[in-house]
C-alpha cells in the first residue's frame, strides 16, 4: 500500500565508485536518505521543521537489495513512498532507477517519532498528518 510518493534525481559521483566505475553500495543508504529528506520536504514538512518542534526520526530498521550497479555519472531517479504509519512508526520504501528505467535497487526503512527532550516514541505530529491527509486528497 502506498500513502504518499515522490521522486528525487541525483546523478552518481566520481567520488562515490569504486575501481570498476560502480556506485559503492555504501552510498545507497545516503541516497534512500535523499529520497525520504526529499519527500517530506514535498509534503510541506521539513526534517528542520520537525526538529525545531522538538521531533526526531531515527532509523529503527533497514533493509535493501541491489539488482544492478549504479555507475559513475549515471542519473538516478529515487522513488520513495510512505507505505504505512503504524503509531509513532513510518514506514518508507524506495527504488532506484537509471535513467532507462531498469530497477537498480530497493529497499525499505522504519523510522520512528521520538521527542527529542526524552528520546521516547512519540504520535507523529498533528500537522504532519494533516499534511500527508490534504496530499492523499490532491
Amino acid at each position: 500500500m502506498e500513502i504518499f510518493s515522490h521522486q528525487t534525481q541525483l546523478r552518481v559521483r566520481y567520488g562515490e565508485t569504486d575501481q570498476m566505475g560502480y556506485c559503492y553500495y555504501g552510498n545507497y543508504a545516503q541516497y534512500f536518505e535523499v529520497g525520504r529528506v526529499e519527500t517530506m520536504r514535498s509534503l510541506g514538512c521539513s526534517y528542520r521543521h520537525l526538529e525545531e518542534d522538538g521531533i526526531m526520526l531515527p532509523v529503527a530498521d533497514y533493509h535493501v537489495k541491489y539488482f544492478r550497479p549504479a555507475l559513475y555519472d549515471d542519473l538516478l531517479t529515487i522513488v520513495t513512498s510512505i507505505s504505512e504509519i503504524r503509531g509513532p512508526r513510518i514506514v518508507f520504501k524506495y527504488q532506484i532507477l537509471n535513467a532507462q528505467k531498469v530497477v537498480l535497487s530497493t529497499a525499505e526503512t522504519t523510522l520512528v517519532f521520538v521527542k527529542k527532550e526524552t528520546m521516547r516514541p512519540t504520535p507523529p505530529p498533528t500537522y504532519f498528518e494533516q499534511l500527508l491527509k490534504k496530499k492523499q486528497a490532491q
